[in-house]
């Protein structure tokens, strides 16, 4: 065999082997980008109902633990009727439920909106009422650090505490971000129904605002049902 065949054949067969392990370090690191990116979901769904201090590190083991022990992911039809998972179709909606000694604390919408230079994803708890914001976090964005970008921080996510989708009669109105402080920009009577603004993000702000109303218009038929047993529980 001539000193050029063996040369090509090691070549052939260095370039097999480095493929070989370059496919098997992509799975393996993609493997772990996958846990990682679930177990960052886990934590945002337990930060939104209040299970999870903002800022506050948790290891991996305590955040799954939390997770499974509090929440549960159901599917709902677009009337709010819990569909199994056997029977859902394109059009059922994901929900979750935050559970505390087997006894229902609040309901959990999955939001997906445009933000001004990409998707927000992120989740939004209501309490048992239907009507009364328990948190909101934002587990992924391309808006602008120190603009847009201040979605993520907590000083933001926690104006959405207390706030409310409903006016003071009831009805649904979402929730909106107000271009500046609530207080200031916003009618007395109105105020529960917006949180602070950001400055320097207008265009982030009326982006999350209709995605808002859009993905809660959407799930008012389930926030409707918690309304209704809510107040045949106070009668």
């Amino acid at each position: 065999m001539s000193d050029t065949l063996k040369s090509i054949i090691f070549a052939l067969v260095l370039c097999v082997v480095c493929s070989l392990l370059l496919t098997l370090a992509y799975s393996g690191l993609k493997d772990y980008q996958d846990r990682n990116v679930l177990l960052d979901r886990h934590k945002n769904l337990l930060k939104a109902v209040g299970l999870i201090e903002q800022g506050r590190q948790y290891a991996p083991a305590a955040v799954e633990s939390l997770y499974a022990e509090n929440i549960k992911m159901i599917w709902v039809k677009p009337d709010g009727a819990v569909v199994e998972q056997a029977q859902r179709t394109q059009k059922d909606l994901q929900l979750y439920l935050y559970m505390k000694d087997n006894e229902l604390q609040a309901y959990i919408v999955p939001i997906d909106t445009r933000g001004l230079w990409g998707k927000i994803y992120g989740y939004m708890a209501i309490e048992k009422d239907g009507s009364t914001i328990s948190g909101f976090t934002v587990y992924q964005h391309g808006e602008t650090p120190g603009l847009g970008g201040e979605i993520e921080k907590g000083w933001f996510q926690e104006n959405f505490v207390g706030k409310r989708i409903v006016d003071q009669g009831g009805n649904f109105v979402s929730i909106s971000i107000a271009r500046g402080k609530v207080k200031d920009r916003v009618r007395p009577g109105l105020q529960i129904n917006y949180v602070d603004g950001i400055s320097g993000a207008t265009l982030t702000g009326k982006y999350l605002t209709a995605g808002f109303k859009d993905i809660l218009s959407v799930y008012e038929p389930v926030s409707i049902r918690f309304r209704k047993h809510r107040e045949k529980g106070s009668d």
